[in-house]
């Protein structure tokens, strides 16, 4: 109760004063680079028509991650792939560019998403000239579409906005949690389907697709001469059973292409975990004091292994309006928890992006399974929350712990 009632203290005295929240004041992401991370925030191709949601994201954060627009379902042209006489994919980028274009002229850093993920894959990209009538390619193919398709779509944005995305998650979600949903055995507990379907990449690529993808990233990013951080990238990834299956399977990641030296390629530089916190649609197992403990040994345990963390897509679930001070309370320890880590100019914890940015009361379906109608640092109608002013007076020094 002392610490909730120094932290409303804290919270109503910047309210009032402006400090930190005044217009020409320290935006929160400059905040947070004191303790050596990104702030980010996600960005649709629809939220480029919303001026309110705009002024958020260049006021208080200096990274995007477009939701789905620059995944491969979204950027895959079947009739142009179909036409294409040298058997390679062809991308529509027009909607990509858009939002890179909007980053690039308001300063912001681009979280590339994703490059292979199997969830949504568009079925044709596997079949013999692309059409979903035809039986599946071989694996020689794939493996060369694959490939393709990686160097294209980095070096599309990398030529065209050079230095805008800092980073790419190469492949997402190839860890099952389900046993049902990988092979008994296997360490990297690798995911052979999802809901019951298979994952194409693994049947129709081989065993090696995530290393695979990973070097072709890698030799892309060589190619190129560019500062981009290749990511592995998934959900749960701070629950201690997920985080040792990730990190066997980046073991095969950075054992898998030799350097001439008697070493290996580090493919892989970092982890991204997710960060959805709390029960999926429900409030119970929401704003757990513990998931902060666990995240935080997470960050650790990945960092030791030689990989630099973001958390990707965070959400600090809240199903229940009435709970607002416990959610205020929960985001204020979870980033004195992120700050707690940065030591000597460090910080293993190099980005953190807000996926529940917004209360969305009204959603329905997964979007409010996702990110909970009131887990937001913004009101649905863009204003800043109570939770916001915790956060930066967190960043900030304001707050009485």
């Amino acid at each position: 109760m002392k610490r909730i009632l120094g932290l409303v203290l804290a919270i109503t005295f910047i309210a009032a004063c402006g400090c930190g929240l005044a217009e020409g004041d320290v935006p929160m992401y400059e905040l947070a680079s004191r303790y050596g991370f990104k702030l980010g925030a996600p960005l649709s191709f629809w939220d480029l028509n919303n001026p309110s949601y705009k002024t958020i994201v260049t006021g208080n954060f200096n990274s995007i991650t477009a939701t789905n627009e620059m995944k491969a379902y979204s950027l895959l042209d079947q009739n142009a792939s179909k036409a294409n006489p040298d058997g390679m994919p062809v991308m529509n980028y027009a909607n990509a560019d858009a939002m890179v274009q909007w980053a690039q002229d308001n300063g912001l850093g681009v979280r590339g998403h994703v490059l292979v993920w199997d969830a949504y894959m568009c079925d044709w990209f596997f079949r013999e000239g692309y059409d979903s009538a035809n039986p599946y390619a071989d694996s020689e193919t794939i493996r060369a579409r694959t490939r393709y398709y990686i160097h294209e779509v980095m070096t599309h944005f990398e030529t065209k906005f050079p230095g805008v995305v800092y980073c790419w998650d190469v492949v997402n979600e190839a860890v099952a949690d389900d046993p049902s949903e990988y092979n008994a055995g296997d360490p990297r507990h690798l995911r052979t389907k999802r809901s019951g379907t298979p994952n194409l990449f693994l049947e129709l690529l081989g065993d090696d697709y995530v290393p695979f993808a990973f070097l072709c990233a890698y030799e892309t990013r060589e190619e190129l001469g560019a500062d981009i951080k290749l990511y592995y990238n998934d959900y749960n990834a701070y629950f201690p059973e997920k985080a040792a299956a990730i990190l066997a399977l980046m073991e095969t990641v950075n054992t898998y292409a030799e350097d001439g030296n008697g070493g290996y390629l580090k493919l892989a530089d970092g982890i991204g975990m997710q960060g959805y916190i709390g029960g999926y649609g429900t409030q119970e197992g929401c704003l757990i004091p513990e998931h902060i403990d666990w995240i935080r040994d997470a960050i650790l345990g990945y960092a030791e292994a030689g990989y630099e963390v973001q958390i990707t897509e965070m959400a600090v679930r809240n199903f229940d309006k009435a709970a607002a001070d416990q959610h205020v309370q929960f985001y204020a320890d979870l980033f004195r928890m992120f700050i707690s880590l940065y030591s000597d100019g460090q910080n293993p914890l190099v980005a953190v992006s807000i996926w529940g940015l917004l209360d969305n009361p009204y959603a329905q379906g997964y979007v409010y399974n996702l990110n909970s109608p009131y887990g937001g640092l913004f009101n649905e109608r863009c204003g800043k929350k109570d939770s916001f002013r915790a956060v930066y007076a967190v960043l900030s020094g304001d707050d009485a712990d």
